[in-house]
């Protein structure tokens, strides 16, 4: 297995240079059956991840640009009456893929946000009355400009609980920046590999038969207590980002070569599963300091 998740990790770092710990966070998103948000300015390499994730995955790719007019019919699709056999007949739109690029998903009215809720958690779509099963695996990768920019609107809670977790790209250090500018021009694709869709499915299954000890299990309820009682937030972690914090700890043990979670697994991913779900009260903390207050209170022998 573990040769399997590094020959992944390394043909996307053929192309996404310097930054092997955003494309293990991915991965981990992908395997724990989530969906990732990527909050960062334009031009750090979001659009580029996901191509080349996709590529490599070997999953069919669709992209979506998100502006103000556009409909959730035009993510999901429309029944149209065909006038050669007199008959309606439905045209799917680019949700029925199995890798959605939601490029500025913020700039979308909630309306056409909302089009992705029940695709996003049940992987179906619902259309005039008829559901429609989504390809499998079924993955959304979302970028989002900073909420300061004109024209953006903000995401609601809901939507946002359904991201199993966020993080900015960030600027290329020096020397990654250098190898860009030198060799990277273009993203050529094909000379990169694609892994089969069983080997997919096999890491997939692999990530849910990770072991979580029972303490374990105990800590992350202590960390779900602390988020809701503690009065430092507007609200806690509901008991869908405890659930993803499980799923992702155990696909973040199995990239790691491990068979089990040990708490350092949970406290590494804390930050970025709640980056885009807690808030302090008074709207000053940083992700990571969110976090840090957390861990600073809650203990796996607590």
């Amino acid at each position: 297995m573990q040769a399997k998740i590094e020959n992944i990790i390394s043909e996307v770092e053929k192309r996404i240079v310097g930054k092997r710990d955003k494309i293990q966070l991915a991965l981990c998103a992908f395997l724990a059956d989530g969906h990732l948000l990527i909050e960062d300015l334009p031009g750090v390499g979001k659009t580029s991840l996901a191509k080349v994730f996709s590529h490599v995955l070997g999953l069919k790719y669709s992209r979506v640009q998100f502006t103000s007019d556009l409909l959730p019919s035009d993510i999901l699709g429309v029944n149209y009456f065909d006038t050669t056999i007199s008959a309606f007949r439905f045209k799917k739109g680019p949700v029925f893929s199995q890798f959605l690029l939601a490029d500025e998903i913020n700039r979308a009215t909630p309306k056409t946000q909302s089009a992705l809720l029940e695709a996003m958690e049940e992987h179906q779509v619902s259309i005039d009355g008829n559901t429609m099963t989504l390809p499998e695996p079924f993955f959304v990768m979302a970028t989002k400009n900073p909420f300061e920019e004109v024209g953006t609107f903000e995401l609601p809670s809901s939507q946002l609980d359904r991201f199993a977790l966020s993080f900015s790209l960030g600027y290329p250090d020096h020397e990654a920046e250098r190898t860009i500018l030198s060799t990277h021009s273009q993203l050529n694709l094909d000379a990169l590999q694609s892994v089969d869709i069983s080997v997919l499915h096999s890491l997939r299954e692999a990530a849910q038969k990770v072991h979580i000890s029972e303490p374990l299990l105990d800590y992350l309820q202590e960390i779900l207590a602390f988020t809701r009682q503690s009065g430092l937030f507007s609200s806690g972690l509901s008991t869908r980002g405890a659930l993803t914090l499980s799923r992702l700890s155990k696909a973040w043990a199995l990239i790691q070569g491990r068979e089990y979670v040990i708490p350092s697994d949970i406290a590494f991913l804390l930050p970025f599963v709640t980056a885009h779900r807690l808030k302090s009260k008074d709207g000053s903390s940083s992700p990571s300091d969110i976090a840090n207050e957390i861990l600073s209170h809650v203990h796996p022998d607590s």
